[in-house]
This record gives C-alpha cells, structure tokens and sequence, in this order.
C-alpha cells in the first residue's frame, strides 16, 4: 500500500516536474519583395506629384479674387485667343468663362459685354506692339539703320504673334465699326506715326532721304509687308508650293522688305 502510494506520488512529482511541450512557434511572414515595394511606392509618389500638380494648375487658372488687374489680363488673354481664332461672330464667352474657370458674370462685370471684351482685346493687342516699338531707340541709330530695324521688327513681331493680324483682319471684316468706338486705340497709335516721322525728317535733312514722303503712307506700306507676310503665308504656300516657314525663307522676306523700303526713301 505504501509502496503504491509512493509510485503514485513519484509519477506525480516527476509530472509536475517536467515542462509542458511547447507549442511550435509559427512562421514569420514572408518580407515584401523589394521589386514589388518599390513598384508601390513609385506608384504612390506618381499618384502624390499628379495630385499636387493638378492642385496647382486649378489655383493657376482661377482667378484672384484680391487682384482686378491680373484677372482682367487673364480674361484677355483667353479671350484674344478667342476671338483670334473664331472671329467676333463665332467667339463664344461661355468657352472663355470655361478656360478661365469663371463664369460670364465675372466677365461682363468686367467688360459689360461681348462686344466690350472684344474692343479691350483690340485695345490690348496695339497697345502692346506699341509699347515694344517705343523700346526699340530707334533715336539712337542712323535714319537708314533706323528705318531698316522699324521695317524688321514690324514683320518679326507679327510674324511671331498671327493672332494680332488675325484680329486687325477680323476687324476689317467689319469695316473698323468696333475699333473706331475706342479713343484709346486711335491715341495709341499716335506715337507710331511720330516716331517714324522723325526718323524720316532725319533722314531728309541728313540727305539720305527724299523729301516728300508722308510718314502715314510709309507706315501703312510697312504694314503691309507684315500682314500679307502672316495672312497670306498659307495659300500662297500652296499655290506656288513653297516652303514660306524655312529659316532661309523667313530672312530672305525679312531683309528685302527692309531693303524696299530703304529704297522707297532714299534719295
């Protein structure tokens, strides 16, 4: 009896004694293949940077509320563009409102109506080829040299902005009945006129020019040079199958209008 008790009690301890078994650890996940994390993080960094581009493209083309003056620059510039490429008729505001990300109320706020957008892009499109004009020192040169850089401007400019000729053909269309609502384009000019009348007097009294001339009749002759270069560049292209956008070509037109002129007037 005691001896069962004894074997019971030693299974006992030595039960008690021993640890019980562990289960197995399991497994560690697999780390993420570096090729597939850095997929994903390329893909986050492009979604992040298109967002954030985005982000600045609609700031960009609202408008600012605490600037006037740069929103009516901004209007004009969607709006020349506009009209430029559709005429009077066929611009629509609602497609500049669109651009601007404005509505129409905003602009006729603005300009009052389509027909006063249209007139201020006018007035902003010979403003600023006269402010250009008025950098060009043309003073500091001699009268032929003057003349000469007048001329090459004039069709360079042009040349460079088609939406300019395409409004003064737009408005011709219409007989000038918009243009001559504005005073301002008509003072505008002004200054054209006085500065290549001056070059010409110099000239005149310098001896190099023939006396005679009317500056009017030589800035209209200068004009016509730059907008037939730009108005007719594409049908006579066709027709005579040249290539008139060649940088050969361009100079070529370039120095012999210049070299015309230069001709008209000198004595």
């Amino acid at each position: 009896m005691n001896q069962t008790v004894h074997t019971g009690g030693t299974r006992a301890a030595a039960a008690k004694a021993t640890p019980p078994r562990q289960a197995p650890a399991s497994k560690k996940a697999a780390p993420a293949r570096p090729a597939a994390a850095a997929k994903a993080a390329a893909k986050e960094a492009a979604a992040k940077k298109a967002a954030a581009k985005k982000a600045a493209t609609k700031k960009a083309a609202a408008p600012r509320k605490n600037s006037p003056e740069r929103t009516m620059a901004d209007i004009l510039e969607v709006a020349t563009r506009e009209f430029a490429e559709n005429g009077l008729a066929g611009a629509r505001v609602d497609a500049i409102a669109e651009a601007m990300r404005t509505s129409k109320r905003m602009i006729y706020y603005y300009f009052g109506s389509k027909e006063g957008l249209y007139i201020a892009v006018l007035e902003e499109a010979y403003r600023r080829i006269r402010a250009i004009e008025a950098e060009l020192h043309l003073e500091d040169l001699e009268p032929e040299a003057a003349l000469r850089k007048l001329v090459q401007f004039t069709l360079d400019y042009q040349a460079a902005n088609p939406d300019f000729v395409r409004l003064v053909m737009t408005e011709n269309i219409h007989r000038g009945e918009y243009l001559k609502r504005s005073q301002l384009i008509q003072r505008l000019n002004v200054p054209a006129i006085e500065g290549l009348a001056r070059v010409y007097e110099r000239g005149v009294k310098a001896g190099v020019f023939r006396a005679g001339l009317d500056p009017v009749d030589l800035h209209w002759s200068i004009s016509a040079f730059a907008i037939f270069n730009v108005a007719n560049k594409h049908t006579f292209a066709l027709i005579f199958q040249r290539d008139l956008d060649s940088p050969k070509a361009v100079a070529a037109r370039r120095e012999n209008a210049a070299e015309m002129l230069v001709r008209f007037v000198r004595r």
